[in-house]
């Protein structure tokens, strides 16, 4: 089967700092490829370039076998679908969780709001939050402000849903509400680019873990040979750093901890 998605010697400079060098991925359709690696070393940017939120430099992208590093590329086609979910979450304030959620669906694609607002109501069901439909974002936490974004997301239809350290901002009680929504997306078959910090989530939900350091990709193995024999020394050095803190998390703070390791099947 060929890729959906795939980067070929794919470069990225900020001024004279190369950024992502080199980069080479080929992500099949119905994949979920979590991207692991210190702050810094082009993860989210890797993410916003497959959106068109950041521009390359040379190299290829192509998606669905179409080159997107292309003048005539309309990235807000292209956006349609390849859904991506940042850390803040982006909300009208001014808007109810239903009217923020039909934006896109009624001006973006332009469809008729009997049948978007089913599909809304289906999908904020399936996320726990049906009875939120009403609410304003002021009036939500942040894990429900969260879901609420991912629906946004998942309203447009995508092929492919990007993740950006969606949990990042979130307190440790919120983030396994996250996380599960992001479990059943791939439970269902979607392909699924995610960034995070979350280990145990990482390893539970990868079909294939991309280690990067310095703007490479120094890494692709599934994710149990990464978690128990990783291939790279500055792989090593990276997990030997997140078990250590871990651990010091387990012993100061049981509650904590008990919170980051999801109950995953």
């Amino acid at each position: 089967m060929s890729a959906l998605i795939e980067f070929q010697g794919f470069n990225k400079f900020f001024g004279e700092q190369q950024v992502l060098k080199g980069i080479d991925l080929q992500v099949k359709s119905g994949e979920v490829i979590v991207i692991l690696g210190p702050s810094g070393c082009g993860k989210s940017t890797l993410l916003r370039c497959l959106n068109g939120l950041e521009t390359a430099h040379s190299g290829h992208l192509k998606f669905a076998g179409r080159e997107l590093l292309d003048k005539a590329t309309d990235w807000r086609e292209v956006r349609q679908q390849i859904g991506m979910v940042f850390q803040s979450y982006h909300l009208f304030p001014h808007m109810s969780v239903l009217d923020n959620l039909l934006l896109g669906p009624l001006k973006v694609q332009k469809r008729q709001r009997r049948e978007a607002q089913q599909q809304v109501e289906a999908l904020l069901a399936r996320v726990g939050l049906a009875d939120k439909r009403d609410a304003f974002p002021r009036q939500l936490s942040g894990g429900q402000q969260q879901r609420i974004a991912i629906v946004r997301s998942l309203c447009m239809n995508p092929r492919v849903m990007l993740f950006d350290e969606v949990t990042a901002a979130l307190d440790p009680e919120m983030v396994k509400e996250v996380l599960e929504v992001i479990q059943g997306l791939a439970r269902e078959g979607m392909t699924l680019l995610i960034v995070t910090h979350e280990m145990a989530f990482a390893r539970a939900v990868a079909d294939r873990i991309v280690f990067m350091d310095g703007g490479r990709i120094l890494e692709q193995n599934p994710p149990e040979l990464f978690f128990t024999n990783p291939q790279t020394a500055r792989a090593q050095q990276f997990l030997e750093k997140f078990s250590y803190v871990e651990a010091l998390t387990s012993t100061t703070s049981p509650t904590t901890s008990q919170t980051k390791e999801l109950e995953l099947p």
